[in-house]
C-alpha cells in the first residue's frame, strides 16, 4: 500500500473550489489576485476608496436638510425620499414643507417626532451659523461654512461623490472609444493605421485645457455636457497601448488560423485579440480615472466646470484661495482631493503589479 503513488496535492493558488463572480478562477487569475494582495498599500487603498465611495453614494442619508423619518399623528413619513406638503403636518400651505422652519418643527413635534441625518444640512443649505461668512468650525458645522454659509463637510461629501462618478463615467466612455480606435488601427494596419495615427497626432497637439475653457464659456455646462466636452480629448489616452497590442497580436498563429478558417474580422478582434489587449489597458485605468478627476477639479477651480452652486471640490479650493482668512476651506478641500488621488495612485500601482508578466509567470 505504501508503494502506491499518492496524487500530488493541488497548490493553494489553484484550489479547485475557487470561484469568482460565478466563474472558476484560473491559475493565472489566481496569481494576479495574489500579486494584487501582495501590494499591501494598494490592496488597503482599494478597500478604503470603496468604503468612502459607497458612503458617498448614500450622501442624502448622511447630510441632508430633510429628516430621515417623521412620525406624525400615528403616520410615518420619509422626507428624505419623498416630498410632502406642509398641509400633511397640519400646516396652512400646500407647498413643500420646510423641515427647518420653526413653525413646521413645532407642528410635527407636537404630535410626533423626527429623526435627522448625522449632518442636518445638504450641500446647498444655508446654515444657522452666525455671520460673517465663512464661519469658523463649530459644534454644528464641524468644518465651518463657505462664503455663502453652506456647511463645508456636507459639500465635501457630495463633492467627493460627483467627482468620482464623473471620473468613472469619463474613464468608461473614453476607454471604449480609445480601445475601439486602437483596435482598428492595430488590426488593419496599412493606410488605416497611418491615416488614423496622423489624425491623432494633430488632435493631441491641440491645447485641450484651453479648448475646454473656450467651449465651456460658450454654453454653461451641466454634468453631461461637461462630460461630452472632456470626452472629446480624453479618448486618445489608450489608443497607443491598444494599437501596440493589436500590431503585436495580429500576426500570431491563432489569428492567422482564424482567418484561414473564414472567421470574420470583427469576431477575431472581439474574441481572440481584444482579451489580450485588455490586460495591458487595465493597468492604465486607475491613472486615467485620476486624471479625469483632476481635470474636473481644475475646471471647477477656474470657474468653467460644473454649474454654480454644485457640490465641487474645485469650487471649495477657489473659495479657499479667495478667503485666506478662512484656512479651513482650502485645507479641507485639498486634504480630501489629496487622499482621493493618492488612493487611486496606490490602487494603480497594485493593478500594475498584478498584471506584471514577470510576476504572473512565476
Amino acid at each position: 500500500m505504501n508503494d502506491v503513488p499518492q496524487p500530488e496535492k493541488t497548490p493553494a493558488i489553484v484550489a479547485a473550489g475557487d470561484v469568482f463572480l460565478g466563474r472558476r478562477i484560473t491559475p493565472i487569475t489566481r496569481r494576479r489576485l495574489d500579486n494584487f494582495r501582495a501590494n499591501r498599500r494598494g490592496f488597503w487603498s482599494l478597500w478604503i476608496f470603496l468604503v468612502l465611495f459607497v458612503l458617498s453614494l448614500f450622501a442624502e442619508f448622511i447630510a441632508n436638510d430633510r429628516p430621515l423619518l417623521v412620525q406624525y399623528d400615528g403616520a410615518f413619513y420619509i422626507p428624505v425620499l419623498r416630498d410632502y406638503p406642509e398641509t400633511a403636518f397640519g400646516g396652512d400651505f400646500p407647498s413643500e414643507a420646510d423641515y427647518r422652519d420653526p413653525a413646521v418643527i413645532k407642528l410635527i413635534t407636537d404630535k410626533g417626532w423626527m429623526v435627522w441625518p448625522l449632518i442636518p444640512f445638504s450641500y446647498r443649505t444655508i446654515t444657522d451659523a452666525p455671520g460673517p461668512f465663512p464661519a469658523r468650525p463649530s459644534a454644528t458645522d464641524w468644518l465651518g461654512t463657505d462664503d455663502q454659509g453652506r456647511d463645508v463637510l456636507a459639500r465635501l461629501i457630495y463633492g467627493f461623490r460627483i467627482s468620482v462618478l464623473f471620473g468613472l463615467a469619463l474613464t468608461l466612455f473614453s476607454s471604449i472609444l480609445g480601445i475601439a480606435a486602437g483596435a482598428v488601427q492595430g488590426y488593419f494596419g496599412g493606410i488605416a493605421d497611418l491615416g488614423f495615427q496622423r489624425f491623432i497626432e494633430i488632435w493631441e497637439g491641440l491645447p485641450a485645457l484651453y479648448m475646454l475653457i473656450i467651449l465651456a464659456a460658450i454654453v454653461e455646462p451641466n454634468f453631461w455636457w461637461l462630460l461630452g466636452l472632456m470626452l472629446l480629448f480624453s479618448w486618445t489616452n489608450l489608443v497607443g497601448v491598444v494599437r501596440a497590442e493589436f500590431l503585436r497580436a495580429r500576426n500570431f498563429d491563432y489569428v492567422r488560423a482564424a482567418r484561414a478558417l473564414g472567421v470574420s474580422d470583427p469576431v477575431i478582434i472581439w474574441r481572440h485579440v481584444l482579451p489580450n489587449a485588455t490586460v495591458a489597458t487595465l493597468t492604465f485605468l486607475p491613472f486615467i480615472l485620476n486624471g479625469s478627476i483632476t481635470t474636473l477639479t481644475s475646471l471647477d477651480f477656474l470657474g468653467f466646470g460644473l454649474p454654480p452652486g454644485s457640490a465641487s471640490l474645485g469650487e471649495l479650493l477657489a473659495q479657499g484661495k479667495a478667503n485666506l482668512q478662512a484656512p479651513w476651506l482650502g485645507i479641507t478641500a485639498f486634504a480630501v482631493l489629496a487622499v482621493m488621488l493618492s488612493l487611486l495612485i496606490f490602487i494603480g500601482e497594485a493593478v500594475r503589479d498584478a498584471f506584471d508578466a514577470r510576476k504572473v509567470a512565476r
